[in-house]
């Protein structure tokens, strides 16, 4: 497993090892006791999956709130997506900044996005399929979500995005009052959220 930090702190490509032959590959995408080998001890308690018939279709940018906040582990299991995280921390130094990779069943990579950042991706092929590991279960009470235009978000559309009414009608990231607060860690690498 590969793992590299993205220019936010704490958010992180994972990439797991891939074992191909003629029939195909065989890949441990998620593995408890090699991810403390890198300091991941992040416990999940959902898994979801979702499907994205057409190009273009945006989804995000959404977050659950303290008490029910999540982290994500977001892979995709077919077709290709640019999966963005947006730190929404208060008090950070990178809040309202953002960063984007794509994920590829083709590539096998992973993002690992922790508690405090709002989490939204765009397809990039045809049925495209998400799937990802939750820290805390779904809480509709504190269910959020911020306008997908409004952290300056570079998704590489080339038509108007394929949007849910919930999405379409999400504040702006300017209008927004986050619920999570920053704090400085004693590594000065690393931000925790206040909850």
């Amino acid at each position: 497993m590969i793992v590299e930090q993205t220019s936010l702190p704490g958010v992180l490509l994972l990439t797991p090892a891939r074992f191909g032959d003629a029939r195909g590959f065989f890949s441990e995408s998620w593995n408890r006791r090699t991810l403390a080998g890198h300091g991941i001890t992040t416990e999940f308690v959902q898994d979801n999956h979702s499907l994205s018939e057409r190009v273009g279709t945006v989804r995000g940018l959404h977050f659950q709130a303290p008490p029910h906040a999540q982290a994500k582990l977001v892979r995709c299991g077919r077709g290709r997506l640019f999966d963005v995280a947006v730190d929404i921390r208060r008090g950070s130094p990178t809040y309202g900044q953002w960063t984007g990779v794509e994920l590829s069943h083709a590539n096998g990579r992973q993002l690992l996005i922790p508690e405090g950042f709002a989490h939204g991706f765009v397809t990039r092929a045809p049925e495209t399929e998400i799937i990802y590991k939750c820290s805390a279960h779904y809480a509709p009470e504190v269910d959020g979500a911020l306008r997908w235009d409004s952290c300056g978000i570079d998704w590489g559309l080339e038509s108007p995005p394929l949007l849910s009414q919930k999405d379409a009608d999400a504040p702006g990231l300017a209008e927004f009052t986050s619920p999570f607060v920053a704090r400085q860690a004693q590594d000065p690498r690393r931000v925790e959220v206040a909850q």
